[in-house]
């Protein structure tokens, strides 16, 4: 199968195909002229990469899961701690944008939002820096 078959298939770029021959995830063989000729096997861990990066798994993460699956005799703790590691950085990374929300709330709600040049969200922003701490 050729790489725009494969794009087609799995629902990921040429581009992003060529990106994880390039990493090592999938190793197509070449045609006489050059050309990738991916396998059944090859296309079906494009489908598996294109689900964990949908989950948000990063590259490294990906890979460690295609050996896992590959590996009949993983122990499906070894997976379920891949899993938990990147559950744990998805609520971290929520909580980080929760306070965020919460922060851009409090700006939004306190700003006037009238004809007068006094704006608290543009106070707040430009807070000098001193020894690692904003200061108002």
């Amino acid at each position: 199968m050729n790489i725009k078959s494969v794009s087609d298939v799995t629902g990921l770029p040429a581009k992003t195909i060529r990106y994880y021959e390039e990493v090592g995830l999938v190793r197509p063989s070449r045609r006489t002229n050059g050309y990738r000729e991916f396998s059944n096997s090859d296309v079906h861990k494009l489908a598996f990469l294109a689900r964990s990066r949908s989950l948000g798994f990063p590259v490294e993460s990906c890979r460690s899961l295609l050996a896992l699956y590959d590996d009949q005799d993983r122990a499906s703790a070894d997976v379920k701690a891949i899993a938990q590691q990147h559950l744990g950085e998805i609520d971290q990374k929520l909580a980080e944008l929760t306070a965020m929300r919460d922060t851009l709330n409090a700006l939004v709600r306190s700003c006037a939002g009238d004809n007068r040049p006094d704006c608290p969200i543009l106070s707040d922003l430009a807070q000098e820096v001193e020894g690692g701490t904003a200061r108002r």
